[in-house]
């Protein structure tokens, strides 16, 4: 033991009995000891005192070739810190979620707090079981400006994601796809997912038999976004005119109003018989849709609905309900298993935080570390 008060800082140096071989696995006698190192690892703190632990150690050449460290019994092989500091960074940034916060923190090096987050996430990987999964969720995420998206495969019966990739290709689809083995692709029912032909050509080809769930929320988002272009284009006609009927009114009518009366100002606006009234009458109605528990009915409804909006003339409207039309299986499926990409969402509302903690993440693969440490419900506990 060497203690130095100055420094407040306590060395413990540890030694091997004299005579110590270690085995080679391939002829079961001794190993060459090829050179020995010394080593240093922080280790909790000791009455406020930094704690070192010191050691050579030793590296051996097998019959094989290979040349090894040996692994010490009080932490990871090649790693900086003992198992017990490692477990308390992990309990830290499960805590705080920042890696420059946990850092100083612990009197670390940013570099050492980011290799225990990234071996704890191999760590729990390596130990993750590969149960049956019903439900999948594939989404898209903005993680570095210019447009760099990663793609997710979230478990939305687990809550969790189960890994990413960069890009939003079919080909990285399906490689994300392939991170489930045989048997969990066999058992997938359904896969949602926004209406992305990338997404779904790598489902129709990796997993035939499910059924591609098309998001009614991301359905939704496609009818504000018509209801707001026409708002907009009958506001500058109205505007010409003199008229600022429609002026500030935009998340009014994204917005949903089950019962008018109660939004006495928004009636009074709705009343008015605008084109922007008609499209936001359109985008309420077709919310019955998701209500049908049977496929007849719920088609006998959506074809209601098209007529109707056929006959409106509201370009935008058509356009999105032409959409529909042409992916109608997929909205059709929502039916028949009542699965979202709600917890999708949360989960890219969780990410946006992890990246906003971070103060921006510009590498994909400090991206994929902290979206599986944080998101990914892993045993990240060393050994």
């Amino acid at each position: 033991m060497e203690l130095d008060q100055a420094a407040q800082r306590v060395v413990v140096h540890v030694g091997v009995e004299p005579g110590t071989t270690w085995g080679d696995p391939a002829t079961r006698g001794a190993a060459h000891v090829h050179q020995w190192r010394q080593r240093t690892w922080r280790h909790l703190d000791t009455c406020q005192f930094e704690t070192l632990i010191s050691a050579r150690v030793p590296s051996v050449k097998y019959a094989d070739g290979r040349v090894e460290e040996v692994a010490v019994p009080w932490a990871e092989r090649y790693q900086r810190v003992t198992r017990l500091m490692a477990q308390a960074v992990v309990v830290w940034l499960q805590a705080c979620g920042s890696v420059s916060q946990v850092a100083k923190v612990m009197g670390l090096h940013w570099h050492t707090v980011n290799a225990i987050m990234k071996a704890a996430v191999e760590r729990g990987l390596e130990r993750r079981q590969r149960e049956p999964i019903q439900y999948l969720g594939l989404d898209e995420k903005s993680f570095r400006r210019g447009h760099v998206y990663a793609t997710m495969l979230n478990d939305l019966d687990g809550g969790r994601v189960w890994d990413l990739v960069e890009g939003r290709k079919e080909e990285q689809a399906r490689k994300l796809l392939q991170e489930l083995d045989a048997t969990q692709r066999a058992g997938v029912k359904a896969v949602a997912m926004d209406i992305w032909s990338a997404y779904r050509n790598a489902v129709e080809k990796l997993l035939p038999q499910a059924d591609i769930v098309h998001d009614k929320f991301h359905l939704c988002a496609y009818l504000n976004k018509a209801v707001d272009t026409v708002r907009k284009t009958e506001h500058r006609q109205l505007a010409r005119e003199g008229r600022q009927t429609l002026k500030g009114s935009k998340y009014l009518w994204l917005r949903n109003f089950p019962d008018l009366r109660s939004q006495p100002s928004f009636r009074q606006l709705y009343r008015l018989n605008l084109r922007t009234s008609r499209a936001w009458r359109l985008k309420e109605t077709f919310g019955g849709f998701w209500q049908y528990c049977y496929e007849g009915s719920a088609r006998k409804f959506f074809d209601d609905w098209l007529a109707q909006v056929t006959r409106s003339g509201l370009t935008p409207i058509k356009k999105v309900a032409a959409m529909f039309v042409r992916h109608l299986p997929g909205l059709l499926n929502y039916l028949k298993h009542r699965i979202t990409n709600a917890a999708s969402e949360g989960i890219n509302s969780q990410t946006a935080r992890i990246i906003a903690n971070a103060r921006g993440i510009s590498c994909f693969e400090n991206l994929r570390t902290r979206v599986l440490f944080f998101l990914g419900k892993l045993d990240l506990s060393p050994a």
